[in-house]
């Protein structure tokens, strides 16, 4: 037969694979082991039969066209060979990437393969479980690095680190010295009572733990977080390293060495009688003490040794709180914190088998052991165991954190105070002379025991602190510092601040209206005794205390004066010359709370020391510290400008001045005329008031005395253009709260700031300004009449402050012919005052009236309630 008739149609002949590869076996083959392409998805062949020159379809094999090396090869590799009619990437190719194939082989199955929708990208637990492995793993791994290459460091003396603070005068020389108080003890000198006391207060399971205790860190977390006690978390181990190698820093690399030393010291790196003898030597317990023995004799007078388990619970208790724990004979607050920690300390004992049940008993029983008066050391003796705690308080609030006490107890520091050596001890001779001849227990009895001074002198050109006296000193059991304590009630001394506040803000003298009057010296409000007060709605303030000195039969308030007079309507330099309180009161509430208020804080008072609203705000209810009211007035002294009080000029450190103390700014807090004005006015107070007794010869002065209720305080203060002085008087029982009345102090049946406060302030300002230039005060310029109270007398329309002043000496020389305000003369027109026995201007009687003593002006007391109805101090 011919060949064209055994030739099989094409159309019947078996297909060829296109581009190489093996024939197929069958017609259903399309591919060894795949699918046939008609089952395929759809998806087009990788490559088609190229076409023919002809236009015909691609044919037999003669008709196929020659493969390339490259693709012969990728077809031999298997990169979709095999795949038939699928090509390269063919659903059913081998090796094929279509979702039908086998998965992908991934080292992380991310995004998930065969996933849809959100599903494909959430992560598989077996991924989560790998992740979690891998970073435990290592973490582990790191830490173990961490803790191989720790090492202990070198142990090294404690004390060699050790240095003593050098405290300077004003002019450079050696104030004092503060340094280290330690001697270094051997575990067996101290009772095992007392080891147990401090693992009952520190660290339970010191004896077993290796060196850091992750249930303690825990617990610390919960109390934290559950508003519990603040604790450190921190073993006996923990705080030895820190004492030892490291310091006090707030760091986590510095907490991370700590914890990797502690473990390698509590497994074995070093015993647990080393530890627990380093830890005891070197913790810091308050007053000075460094270390147990030091601590024993600091609180107790005795050697270690000597220390019963009861008071080794308490000084255990001084570690974490030494500022506290220190001053628990003074401060009732530190004593019932102590008190507090010393059961916590013995309760513990007993859980921890340390302490019977019956010798807890015993010992709650006896009562907490109250530790013996603390006794600086001999170089802060006298005042300067005060200047010392106010400079280095100043420096450590003033560091923005640089300086603080675990750096002060490290030493190294030079501190460069303001104080004068000199003024200092002219200020303390000075109340050692009035005290020698006005306070006598032996003559005087009870009257004359606990009677406290406190006074500061500050330069109204810096604000430089230059002497203070802040009692008889810390080493004769005097803790407080009376010149930087607040407390006292200031008494009329608060009278230039609301006349200042007045002249600044004007006051809204007709009730209801919403428009402010202008304010001077020379403005005029009844100077009556007993007066109701008003609010600026016209409402009349009550009182529910009825304590008042006034008649107060309708339950309004009557403001009562020292005395009887009526005065009528007159100045307001007058009434704070004769120290009146019922216009003060009244002009107080015209101006308003908050204006005076913020006067008071722009002067340099500390808002916590001011007291709340109330009428007897206004004369003097407000208990600043000596040092904040001697600023007040130097203010006024500086025409205005003010200068936060300072005691530190210059920090240094191993040499190297510090630069994080910050620099003294000068405020304006007052406009220079209203300054000058109130200065014009305390002027008057001093050369024909109340303040005559300070008067200095050849030297302008101006200054104001303040007296409070029942005579529970008597303050003076007074200013020349260079140096403000502040000096208060009162009386405390240490075994009752609050302040006594100083009836009988002295021999004086009533005790006035005129008396013995400025006493203190004439002899010390004579000494102080001996040899300095006479300075003058800038005189107020001239201004417009201020605005009266409704009902006053028309003011001339020339009228000025300085007008006033001389119209106010005039009124004061003629006091008992005041007349009332109807113009005719007053029923107590002949009346005598306390202010004219004292000056001498009453026609009826002497100065040395009132049992012989010279009673100069007084300070008024009228026990001024309040809109609560509490009964309140006032000042005159």
């Amino acid at each position: 037969m011919s060949e064209h008739r055994r030739r099989t149609p094409q159309s019947q002949q078996p297909q060829q694979p296109q581009y190489g590869g093996r024939r197929p076996t069958g017609p259903t083959d399309a591919g060894r082991g795949q699918t046939s392409a008609h089952q395929s998805s759809g998806m087009p062949p990788r490559r088609t039969a190229r076409p023919q020159p002809g236009g015909g379809p691609a044919g037999g094999t003669a008709a196929q066209p020659r493969m390339t090396r490259a693709e012969m090869r990728r077809a031999a590799q298997g990169k979709g060979g095999g795949g038939g009619n699928g090509g390269g990437r063919g659903p059913a190719g081998r090796g094929g990437k279509g979702p039908n194939g086998p998965r992908p082989k991934r080292f992380i199955d991310y995004p998930r393969w065969g996933k849809s929708g959100v599903r494909r990208w959430l992560p598989s637990w077996k991924l989560v479980t790998s992740c979690f492995l891998i970073f435990i793993g290592g973490l582990t791994a790191l830490v173990g690095y961490a803790y191989a290459n720790a090492q202990i460091p070198t142990v090294q003396n404690a004390d060699s680190l050790k240095q003593g603070n050098i405290f300077y005068w004003a002019d450079g020389k050696v104030m004092a010295k503060t340094g280290y108080n330690r001697q270094n003890v051997q575990l067996g000198q101290v009772p095992k009572d007392v080891q147990h006391d401090f693992m009952a207060a520190e660290d339970e399971t010191f004896e077993t733990n290796s060196g850091v205790d992750p249930m303690s860190i825990l617990r610390a977390v919960k109390n934290m977080a559950t508003g519990g006690s603040v604790q450190s978390g921190s073993t006996i181990t923990q705080q030895y390293v820190k004492n030892v190698y490291l310091n006090s820093a707030q760091t986590a690399t510095r907490k991370l060495n700590e914890i990797l030393i502690s473990f390698k010291i509590g497994n074995g790196g070093l015993s647990k009688d080393d530890v627990l003898t380093g830890y005891l030597n070197t913790n810091y317990y308050g007053r000075g003490a460094y270390g147990i023995e030091a601590a024993a004799e600091a609180y107790y007078g005795v050697h270690v040794g000597q220390l019963t388990l009861s008071e080794g619970a308490f000084i255990a208790a001084t570690v974490n709180e030494p500022s506290t724990m220190q001053n628990v004979l003074a401060d009732q607050a530190a004593k019932q914190r102590a008190i507090g920690r010393w059961q916590y300390v013995l309760n513990r004992m007993v859980v921890n088998n340390w302490m019977t049940q019956a010798d807890h008993d015993a010992a709650f029983a006896k009562g907490f052991p109250t530790p013996k008066a603390w006794v600086p050391h001999q170089e802060l003796k006298g005042q300067v165991g005060y200047l010392v705690d106010l400079a280095q308080n100043y420096a450590e609030q003033h560091s923005n954190n640089h300086l603080g006490e675990a750096q002060m107890a490290q030493g190294g520091y030079s501190i460069y105070t303001t104080f004068d050596e000199t003024k200092v001890n002219q200020l303390s001779a000075a109340v050692a002379k009035m005290e020698s001849q006005h306070i006598n227990p032996k003559l005087h009895g009870a009257a004359d025991k606990n009677v406290q001074v406190g006074a500061a002198s500050v330069d109204p050109r810096t604000g430089a602190i230059l002497a203070i006296y802040g009692g008889a000193g810390i080493d004769k059991g005097h803790y407080t510092d009376n010149a930087n304590s607040f407390g006292v009630p200031v008494g009329s001394t608060f009278k230039p601040i609301v006349l200042a506040s007045a002249m600044k803000n004007g006051a809204i003298t007709s009730p209801g209206s919403t428009t402010r009057t202008p304010i001077t010296p020379s403005s005029k409000y009844d100077a009556d005794p007993c007066l109701k007060i008003h609010d600026q709605q016209g409402n009349y303030l009550t009182d529910k205390s009825n304590q008042s000195a006034c008649p107060e039969p309708d339950g309004l308030l009557h403001q009562a004066n020292d005395s009887d007079i009526k005065y009528g309507y007159k100045p307001l330099s007058f009434a704070m010359e004769q120290s009146i309180n019922t216009p003060y009161v009244q002009l107080g509430e015209d101006v308003g709370y908050k204006p005076v208020e913020d006067t008071a804080e722009s002067l340099g008072l500390d808002k916590s020391t001011l007291e709340n609203p109330s009428a007897g705000f206004f004369i003097g209810t407000s208990t600043p510290s000596a040092i904040r009211m001697a600023n007040v007035y130097a203010t006024f002294a500086n025409q205005g400008t003010e200068h936060d009080p300072y005691s530190v000029s210059k920090v240094s450190y191993d040499g190297q001045v510090q630069s994080w103390l910050p620099k003294t700014n000068a405020t304006p807090a007052l406009d220079a005329n209203i300054a000058n004005s109130v200065t014009k006015v305390l002027q008057g107070v001093v050369e024909r008031g109340t303040g005559t007794n300070a008067q200095l010869p050849g030297r302008e002065v101006a200054g104001k005395t303040g007296t409070t209720d029942d005579y529970h305080s008597a303050w003076f203060i007074g200013y020349t253009p260079q140096l403000a002085t502040s000096v208060v008087m009162f009386k405390e029982d240490p075994n009752n709260q609050g302040l006594q009345t100083m009836k009988g102090v002295g021999g004086y049946s009533k005790v006035y700031g005129a008396v013995m406060p400025t006493q203190v302030w004439v002899d010390y300002m004579s000494n102080a300004l001996n040899g300095q230039p006479v300075l003058t005060f800038t005189p107020p310029q001239l201004m417009p009449p201020g605005g009266n109270e409704p009902g006053a007398p028309t003011a001339s329309a020339s009228a000025s402050a300085s007008a006033s002043a001389s119209a106010s000496a005039s009124a004061s020389s003629s006091a008992s012919a005041s007349s009332s305000p109807s113009g005719t003369p007053s029923s107590s027109s002949t009346a005598c005052s306390d202010i004219e026995i004292a000056l001498g201007t009453c026609p009826t009687s002497n100065p040395t009236q009132g049992g012989g003593k010279h009673h100069p002006s007084p300070s008024a007391s009228s026990g001024l309630p309040g809109p609560g109805g509490q009964a309140q101090p006032n000042g005159g």
